[in-house]
């Protein structure tokens, strides 16, 4: 057995048993896949997987063990590369991070400004994407490092922290009615077009649920995952814009928007950090999740991914 074998069978479980989209995922052949799989069964006496022909159909008793089984190795193989990479190069390497659009826009820049400060020879690739995304990224070891609003939190495999709360404004342009309104509320918003984030971001779940417990439907004229698309339609005079306040904070005072705290409509979002659960962080690692919050010490995080049970909550 090796590890190609390994790594087969755990992107087959991932991608739903299709080894068209695991031959893709893994840049190789189906056939091959198919093969290295069953070779691997047969060394080990037992089939990982249930067949109606060539298509796997499930996941066997035994074959769920194994799978337990390779999850500890691969993520044991990945660990040993870390510490390899920390002590031959102590301050040098790649940070990856998982993060999406607003995070990566608004809210990384000074931490990560920070950290190649400090660590001049680590180079950081940032990976954007959807919240599922971000937990599909540290869970195959693309990223080390994730960064969401929602997803974060439920994921087995995942350690996830608390990293700050943050909430939502109103953004309209200078000579809309609701300028000079105070304190929007869910009526005025429900009888005007609006401008937000697509349902899978950036706390939008927060914003459906405030409505349907007023019993009102608003009328959404488009969707997008940036904030900065948000408040360019806002600028066409398409509709009100529902942003979160980090994508605001920075615009001049007198501008051409105005926005308006929407906490008390909405409520408080948290966004998360996360790691991979049994994940061997490097140094620099630690020192960059420390930037993120000050809530986030190095032994807090440590405590967590050795699996203690206390509540990090804010």
């Amino acid at each position: 057995m090796n590890l190609h074998q390994f790594r087969f069978v755990q992107e087959a479980a991932r991608r739903n048993l299709n080894l068209t989209e695991t031959a893709k995922a893994l840049y190789t052949s189906q056939p091959g896949i198919s093969k290295a799989i069953i070779e691997l069964e047969e060394e080990l006496g037992v089939e990982i997987f249930a067949r109606h022909g060539k298509r796997l159909r499930r996941i066997t008793e035994p074959g769920q063990l194994v799978l337990k089984s390779v999850e500890v190795i691969m993520r044991e193989v990945a660990n040993l590369k870390r510490i390899g990479e920390e002590y031959s190069k102590q301050d040098a390497g790649t940070l990856s991070i998982a993060t999406t659009h607003t995070q990566a826009r608004y809210f990384l820049p000074q931490p990560v400004a920070a950290l190649r400060k400090r660590y001049p020879k680590v180079q950081v690739v940032l990976h954007q994407g959807t919240p599922a995304q971000v937990v599909r990224m540290l869970q195959d070891d693309s990223a080390e490092i994730g960064l969401a609003t929602e997803s974060l939190a439920d994921v087995a495999d995942l350690i996830s922290l608390p990293c700050y709360e943050w909430q939502h404004v109103v953004v309209v342009p200078a000579g809309h009615a609701l300028a000079s309104v105070e304190r929007p509320t869910l009526e005025q918003l429900a009888s005007e077009p609006l401008i937000t984030y697509h349902p899978t971001f950036t706390g939008r779940t927060r914003i459906d649920s405030a409505f349907a417990r007023a019993h009102l439907k608003p009328m959404v004229a488009l969707e997008a995952i940036d904030s900065d698309v948000i408040k360019t339609y806002v600028r066409l005079g398409m509709g009100v814009g529902i942003v979160a306040e980090m994508a605001v904070r920075d615009d001049p005072a007198g501008g051409d928007l105005v926005w308006k705290p929407a906490g008390h409509l909405f409520g408080s979002n948290l966004t998360r950090v996360a790691f991979k659960r049994g994940a061997y962080l490097r140094q620099f690692v630690l020192s960059f999740a420390e930037l993120l919050s000050d809530r986030l010490t190095r032994p807090l995080i440590q405590r967590a991914m050795n699996g203690d049970g206390a509540d990090y909550e804010l």
